[in-house]
């Protein structure tokens, strides 16, 4: 019998959907840019280098410092596999889901002699000392810190594909396990090495919470601020001004997404056998296990522990104590008629929002996969989710400006809502498309053969085995939008900013310690996100969840 594809109707609508919220933004960027007399401007503008010059330098020196410490996480936690490894993991990977601004802010409390926490160990510096997380130095070390999980990702599931029978055949000619790994695994891993490193790359590169919460004191200048800072100008001039900063984004994003397309071609063939890690020595295992706890403690307890004695403080440069604590800060954030509670309502509209309609989507479009065209149609939405968040920014506002009486939607919930669907499309579709890829097709000819339309068949046939994968990749979109900040900075008006926004505003004018305490519940929201993400993703493979390697 040979298997029916899947219809032309459903085709032609993931085709079409997919090319709608991704190539269509890309190309009216693309169009704005070279129409005009914007780019040759924004190339002979001086400010565009200096800006492009600390983005690079930044990006790259991040991405290195990344791929080191992202490959020696994964040495100890995937191939040598040290107790606890579970939650080691989780850990490793909170970096990245952890927002841009509220980390930054974390490192801002935790420096400086203003630093309640340091004030609160009498490790504060002399008065007047400069906070070191306000120079190059420290924006790279804060990047390299939220990019290094996608580093050991990357690795991770790469390392699904390396034959156990590799390491079987090197062990049974004699040689050590660190002979092993340095010669047979390693080799195997060093695409996902490339690819962590392009990622980590771009994710450099298209930060703004950094680049506008250390980077703008700091006077380093970067284009995802750049960008922001035309923007709002206003005019139809500064429109087509971003719109070339944007491109130039994209152009300087694109070595890297090249990068990855190489090294995925690059991947080993699956064995038989899984990968299984070869434990350590007691003395080096310990020795290890100490050296990530050390990391980990440094890149996750230290800014969060900062960032909660701020929040409880009644201003910056106050000692924490029991005779100064105090729950002021949240108490403001979560009373009646807040700003917070405003914010929290625009996020969590937006990001469930998208979350459903994504998921709402990525279901008829995984089951169309097999189509060469969707296939082809589906780079349409990686795009967007891999070049800088600044990118799709610009390219909605450009979009919808197009649009008879689309200027009624600029500043508004609804074109930020129309980013983020074009943003997240990917994020949404991978979990769906690798579980619908693993489903027996006889059960789809059965219901086919059984009279079922292409409708039918997509609700009673293919909904539910695939609706752990959609829920997952809708908590995913969920919790990657709902402290989202790239793309919501550039496009908010009054009465819609987002939570991520509303971090940096407060930073921006002062209100520190209020920040500290927004941050702080954006966490709580987060946890929560991935406790549920956690939950629908139970019955999936690994690697579907990124904590779940």
């Amino acid at each position: 019998m040979t298997r029916e594809g899947p219809g032309k109707a459903t085709v032609a609508l993931a085709v079409a959907w997919l090319l709608l919220v991704g190539a269509l933004p890309l190309a009216r960027l693309l169009a704005e840019s070279l129409a005009g007399p914007a780019l040759p401007a924004a190339i002979a503008d001086p400010a565009t280098w200096r800006a492009a010059f600390w983005s690079l330098v930044l990006a790259l020196g991040a991405a290195g410092l990344a791929t080191v410490a992202g490959g020696a996480l994964a040495w100890a936690l995937l191939l040598r596999g040290l107790p606890a490894r579970g939650a080691l993991i989780f850990c490793a990977v909170l970096p990245a889901l952890v927002p841009a601004q509220v980390m930054a802010l974390g490192w801002i409390q935790a420096g400086g002699p203003a630093s309640p926490l340091l004030l609160a160990l009498d490790l504060a510096p002399p008065i007047g000392t400069p906070n070191p997380i306000y120079s190059a130095a420290g924006m790279v070390a804060l990047l390299a810190v939220q990019a290094t999980p996608l580093v050991f990702l990357a690795i991770a599931a790469l390392l699904r594909r390396v034959p156990g029978e590799v390491v079987l055949a090197a062990r049974g000619l004699g040689a050590t396990p660190d002979q092993a790994l340095r010669r047979a695994v390693w080799p195997l891993l060093a695409p996902g090495l490339l690819a962590g490193a392009g990622l980590a790359y771009v994710a450099a590169l298209g930060n703004f919470g950094v680049g506008a919460l250390i980077g703008i004191p700091a006077r380093v200048p970067v284009l995802p601020v750049l960008i922001w800072q035309r923007l709002s100008a206003g005019g139809t001039a500064s429109l087509a001004q971003a719109a070339a900063l944007a491109l130039l984004l994209a152009a300087m994003a694109a070595p890297a997404l090249v990068l990855q397309a190489i090294a995925a071609k690059r991947a080993p063939a699956a064995g038989r056998l899984a990968f299984e890690a070869l434990a350590l020595p007691p003395p080096a295992r310990a020795a290890a296990l100490a050296g990530v706890l050390l990391y980990l403690g440094i890149v996750l307890l230290v800014p969060m522990l900062a960032l909660v004695a701020a929040a409880l403080v009644p201003a910056i440069g106050m000692e924490l104590s029991s005779g100064t604590a105090t729950l002021r800060h949240f108490l403001t954030a979560l009373a009646p008629g807040a700003q917070t509670a405003r914010s929290f309502g625009n996020s969590l509209l937006l990001s469930t929002g998208a979350a459903l309609v994504l998921a709402l989507a990525a279901l008829p479009i995984a089951m169309a996969m097999r189509a060469r065209a969707v296939r082809i149609a589906t780079t349409a939405t990686d795009l967007p989710y891999a070049l800088p968040g600044a990118c799709t920014s610009v390219a909605a506002i450009l979009v919808v400006l197009s649009l008879p009486g689309g200027g009624a939607l600029y500043g508004t919930l609804g074109l930020i809502g129309l980013a983020y669907l074009t943003r997240f499309q990917a994020l949404a579709l991978r979990p769906v498309a690798a579980a619908a890829a693993r489903l027996d097709p006889t059960l789809d000819e059965a219901a086919r053969g059984m009279g079922a339309g292409a409708l039918r068949r997509l609700f009673s046939v293919h909904l539910p085995p695939l609706a752990p994968a959609l829920a997952a990749g809708a908590i995913l979109v969920s919790l990657t939008a709902v402290n989202e900040v790239t793309v919501s900075s550039l496009l908010y008006g009054p009465g819609t900013q987002t939570l991520g926004v509303l971090v940096f505003n407060l930073q921006e004018s002062g209100q520190s310690p209020l920040a500290a305490a927004v941050s702080c519940l954006a966490l709580l929201l987060s946890a929560a996100l991935m406790a549920l993400a956690t939950l629908a993703g139970r019955r999936l493979p690994a690697g579907t969840l990124p904590w779940r390697v």
